[in-house]
This record gives C-alpha cells, sequence and structure tokens, in this order.
C-alpha cells in the first residue's frame, strides 16, 4: 500500500456537516480519509464499495478514477451534496 503517493483524480467539493463545511477531495488518500473520519454513516452499500474501491486504488488494482465514481455514489447515497472541481 503506497500511502504517499499521490494518486490524483479530478478534484470533488463535498459539502460536509462540522467545523469544515466544505472538503475538496483530489486524491485516494483523501477519499478514504473522508470516508473513514468524517461520514455520517458507515452502513451503506455505496459507503462499502467507495471504501474498498479506496483500498484497491492504492494497491493498484482499479485507477484513481475509479474511487471518484465510487465516492460520487457513496455521496448520492447519503444525500451529501458535492461540485466537480475543474482545473
Amino acid at each position: 500500500m503506497v500511502w504517499h503517493a499521490s494518486r490524483q483524480f479530478s478534484a470533488l467539493r463535498l459539502v460536509v456537516h462540522g467545523a469544515e463545511k466544505y472538503r475538496v477531495i483530489r486524491t485516494v488518500r483523501d477519499a478514504a480519509m473522508t470516508l473513514i473520519s468524517d461520514w455520517p454513516s458507515d452502513d451503506g452499500e455505496e459507503y462499502v464499495t467507495a471504501v474498498r474501491a479506496c483500498l484497491d486504488a492504492l494497491y493498484d488494482i482499479v485507477p484513481p478514477e475509479a474511487v471518484r465514481e465510487a465516492l460520487i455514489r457513496a455521496a448520492n447515497e447519503e444525500r451529501i451534496p458535492y461540485i466537480s472541481i475543474v482545473g
């Protein structure tokens, strides 16, 4: 597992609860940390799929974009608003 590798994808901005209202996710590590530490629920099917995608990407089984897609599905499952950032 390579946590220090960039493993970047097109950024997403999630609207989350708490002190940090917006969270920008650019890397597999960002996605994994958000899912594990800040996700409102850990029992949704898409949530579990997104966590698995993060692990698979860290082991080079799936590309980073697969994590982004899984994160979007998990956000939709929890009704977490997001914005795709182009740039």
